[in-house]
């Protein structure tokens, strides 16, 4: 499992001191206005900045950011585009049956005995998330992610279940 998630994304620069516009990774922002620093990574390099303000704004699940150095829109523009990193007490907390994406990824999947493949990701499809399953044999197939084809996930396990072995053909 992962210790360090992107908990937001970082757009362009707001007014004249510095501010950017951080939209939250899970649409929720209260984890986000109680950091004090965060990691932001931004082509592959990551930099720790503390924070000198953060508050809420419209639309919902945006911050603005201060960070504490970042004193100019020309200086904050540098940044548009950069993730921010936290730890899992940093990111959304998980509701009933949730789980973080990258504790997904890696997990085996599971017929009604046989391994089929294993998550390699999680994306966003136009009806709802799609779980990207790379197959004992290569090749990559696509499976809503809807408890119906997934009754049994256990991540502690290293493992799920894909209950409809028909959505792959």
């Amino acid at each position: 499992m992962t210790d360090k998630f992107i908990i937001g994304l970082v757009g362009a620069p707001f007014g004249v001191k510095g501010f950017l516009k951080v939209r939250s990774g899970s649409g929720e922002i209260e984890h986000l206005l109680k950091l004090q620093s965060v990691i932001v990574k931004k082509d592959d390099k990551e930099s720790l900045f503390n924070i000198e303000e953060i508050s809420p704004v419209n639309p919902a699940g945006t911050v603005l950011v201060k960070f504490k150095g970042i004193d100019s829109p020309e200086k904050a523009k540098t940044l548009n585009g950069a993730q921010l990193l936290g730890g899992r007490d940093e990111a959304a907390p998980l509701g009933e049956g949730e789980f973080y994406i990258e504790d997904l990824k890696g997990l085996q999947v599971y017929g009604k005995e046989e391994i089929i493949g294993v998550i390699t990701d999680i994306i966003e499809g136009g009806g709802g998330e799609l779980v990207e399953i790379k197959l004992t044999n290569g090749e990559k197939r696509l499976v809503p992610f809807r408890k119906e084809f997934f009754p049994e996930i256990n991540p502690e396990k290293g493992r799920v279940l894909l209950q409809n072995i028909w959505i792959l053909e």
